[in-house]
């Protein structure tokens, strides 16, 4: 008999595969909200925009199920430091997942302290984290893109390794170059159209339809626009350098200085 394993990991659709975890979510209460939707598509764009050398379909289903045990509760403090175990345990014992599988779910954050590390935990790890600090929490507002990203370098991760970090960097630095139209007269910077979509839509299933349906296809069309432009800067400017970088030294030091000095919790 074909175990849940097999049979989501053989759906490569992206979409049929995030209906297959809501269903489930429905059925055994799994953790599954908003932001684990957000998180993947930021996984999707990372892996296609930037030709990141992965089985994209397993890594979009561990995004979608990396946090299944995940609590959404502030007072139950010791769950921040379990759930990633407990999550890998769930999925290996209940559902069938390889031990490598659940392994790089596990690894989604650092508290197993497991080593080796695998690949495709390091990009769930960026995502994890880069996806949370931009939404609203109910001690923060979310934060631009700009400083989500020089947090996560500078501080978050400032201290261990992660072997797509500089890649992921790049890929924030050229998504801020891309704004999808809000209406016939404005247009917003990628990033902030996914959470606005977030922050508007109160039902899963809603912003599972929006970001697959409307802003997926948008964002795409809009890379493709882009690095047609930049492949022709390129080609006319021998001096246009793509990997100049994201900000300056000193934006760099006051988006860290701000938010040590509101003493803002590293995101986990």
């Amino acid at each position: 008999m074909e175990t849940f394993a097999e049979y989501i990991l053989k759906e490569e659709n992206p979409v049929s595969k995030i209906e297959i975890v809501y269903y489930l979510a429905k059925k055994t209460g799994i953790y599954l909200d908003k932001s684990v939707i957000l998180k993947t598509e930021i996984a999707r764009q990372f892996i296609d925009y930037m030709k990141i050398d992965v089985d994209k379909n397993l890594v979009l289903t561990a995004c979608l199920l990396c946090n299944c045990k995940k609590v959404d509760d502030p007072q139950k403090i010791g769950k921040l430091q379990t759930y990633a175990l407990e999550g890998a345990n769930y999925l290996y014992n209940t559902l069938g997942f390889s031990k490598r599988f659940c392994k790089i779910c596990e690894e989604v954050n650092r508290y197993s302290n497991s080593n080796p590390r695998e690949r495709e935990s390091d990009i769930l790890e960026l995502v994890d984290q880069f996806g949370g600090m931009l939404i609203d929490r109910p001690e923060r507002i979310g934060f631009e893109a700009e400083e989500a990203i020089v947090l996560l370098e500078h501080r978050n991760l400032k201290d261990v390794y992660n072997r797509f970090l500089n890649t992921f960097i790049e890929y924030v630095k050229e998504m801020e170059n891309i704004e999808i139209a809000q209406n016939e007269r404005v247009s917003v910077k990628s990033f902030k159209k996914l959470v606005k979509i977030y922050a508007e839509t109160a039902d899963i299933k809603e912003f599972i339809k929006q970001v697959a349906y409307e802003y997926a296809p948008k964002v795409d069309l809009e890379v493709s626009k882009y690095k047609d432009i930049i492949t022709n800067q390129m080609f006319k400017d021998k001096n246009y350098n793509p990997h100049r970088a994201l900000f300056s030294e000193e934006t760099t030091r006051k988006i860290i200085e701000r938010i040590n000095s509101e003493n803002i919790p590293n995101e986990e």
